[in-house]
């Protein structure tokens, strides 16, 4: 209804069926908004097969991909895809400001303690946004160089990362790629909110 009564275009991942889409687009695509700066589109399939996002300067839109303190859940992507899109915006530099599609950070937090209990920024940082929301106000932004201290998606190459995977799993877990593939299962039936 908006774009019929405002004639605006509609962006949507070109491999993805979206009604009303008037542009799709894929990796290494840009786009032109008058008034913004030109955005990068960034293929990162995993929470859906087609998803993409959208950086320009400093300034990540990763929609459901990575999440203050976590990941999105696989709705049609793999383990497998979701693992290499992380590990690709991982490879931005850590002043890139992380925009994502849910404010889900503290239940994300909550979770990456039950991961990592004995990482400090991570109990630094649950501390703060806790203190954020309940003065009403976002944990978002993040940057990128926070994530890859805190947030355990991002950390699944290290020993203690991994060996709570494993212990969850009840099995070792050798690779990186295995033991995110094993803390998206964790998180998928872990209590608290959806993400």
């Amino acid at each position: 209804d908006l774009a019929r009564q405002y004639a605006m275009p509609v962006y949507a991942p070109a491999a993805e069926r979206i009604p009303g889409a008037t542009r799709a687009l894929s990796d290494g695509d840009t786009v032109a908004v008058p008034g913004f700066p030109v955005f990068q589109v960034l293929g990162v399939p995993g929470h859906t097969p087609g998803h993409i996002a959208f950086l320009s300067d400093n300034a990540l839109f990763c929609g459901d991909t990575l999440f203050g303190g976590g990941c999105g859940r696989l709705l049609g992507g793999t383990a497998a895809q979701l693992h290499a899109s992380l590990l690709r915006l991982a490879g931005l530099p850590d002043e890139t400001l992380i925009y994502c599609a849910h404010e889900y950070t503290l239940d994300n937090l909550r979770f990456a303690l039950n991961v990592e209990p004995a990482n400090a920024a991570l109990q630094t940082r649950l501390e703060r946004d806790t203190q954020r929301r309940r003065a009403g106000l976002p944990t978002l932004p993040s940057s990128l160089g926070e994530e890859k201290r805190t947030n355990p998606f991002l950390r699944c190459h290290r020993p203690a990362v991994a060996a709570a995977a494993s212990a969850h799993a009840g099995r070792q877990l050798d690779t990186p790629a295995e033991v995110f593939a094993a803390l998206r299962r964790w998180k998928d039936h872990w209590h608290g909110q959806s993400a």
